[in-house]
């Protein structure tokens, strides 16, 4: 589990083995801060007044990335794999379409929130009507990689979790994903990946339990210089987190609030 997640109130939790260090200032183009104004979620809340392919896109991007959590919803409520997916692919062919777009009010809430309250309406709604013609209309708007959707769904928590609690672990688990993937893509194109490889420890629950002289010895660095990398690695590890939760939210005040959650449902 990572351990660079940020709240406000000056300092870092401290759970299960994450110990989080004291808030740093963030500098006036941080991610999620002065370019919140165009983030996937805000953009999309505006759709009710455009249908421009901006719009699209934006909510496309955010469906490609949060439709698994769905997926684990429906299974865990019940519904067999192909029934799961079935909904899946029908439930944002009709998000996508522009009359549902236009249909969409502005409002403060967050997307996964919108996105589930939505999902079950949709259901609801499909569930009522003749099963006889395939739902989404046979085509498919959107490439979601269901073969491989049942093996991540075994990798789900055993426990007797409801079908909305597996859908926030899993929606939290895939937002800490896109921060570590893109945390990693950042320093592969500087050609760093091996520090990333040797150090991204250092960022779970098990980081001390690896000393540095390890990682220095490996990486040909001092241990001074390898604690200051995973200072920086931490720090814009933060940032990500922050920015890749700033998609999700209709506002910046939001993006503390999501975090706290975040984190409860992980060590809950």
């Amino acid at each position: 589990m990572l351990s660079c997640i940020q709240v406000s109130g000056g300092t870092w939790l401290k759970q299960d083995g994450i110990e989080m260090s004291k808030r740093t200032q963030q500098s006036s183009d941080s991610p999620g801060q002065s370019r919140f104004a165009t983030t996937h979620w805000s953009v999309v809340l505006a759709a009710g007044k455009s249908s421009s392919v901006q719009h699209e896109q934006a909510l496309s991007t955010l469906c490609q990335t949060y439709w698994f959590p769905l997926y684990a919803y429906l299974r865990r409520g019940g519904y067999s794999a192909d029934e799961a997916a079935d909904y899946t692919q029908g439930f944002f062919a009709q998000m996508l379409a522009k009359h549902y777009l236009k249909k969409v009010k502005r409002m403060p809430g967050k997307f996964r929130s919108f996105l589930l309250a939505s999902l079950k309406h949709f259901v609801a709604n499909e569930r009522a009507r003749a099963r006889a013609k395939k739902r989404g209309g046979g085509r498919k708007v959107l490439s979601f990689d269901f073969e491989n959707a049942e093996s991540q769904y075994a990798l789900e928590p055993t426990d007797d979790l409801s079908p909305d609690k597996v859908f926030e672990k899993s929606w939290a688990l895939t937002v800490l994903e896109r921060t570590m993937d893109r945390l990693e893509s950042e320093l592969a194109s500087k050609n760093r990946q091996k520090l990333f490889d040797y150090l991204k420890v250092y960022l779970g629950t098990e980081a001390s339990s690896v000393p540095y002289s390890k990682a220095a010895a490996e990486l040909d660095m001092s241990e001074g210089s390898v604690r200051v990398a995973v200072h920086r690695l931490r720090r814009r590890c933060r940032e990500l987190l922050r920015d890749e939760i700033a998609q999700t939210v209709a506002s910046d005040e939001q993006i503390d609030d999501e975090i706290r959650g975040l984190f409860a449902v992980l060590t809950g």
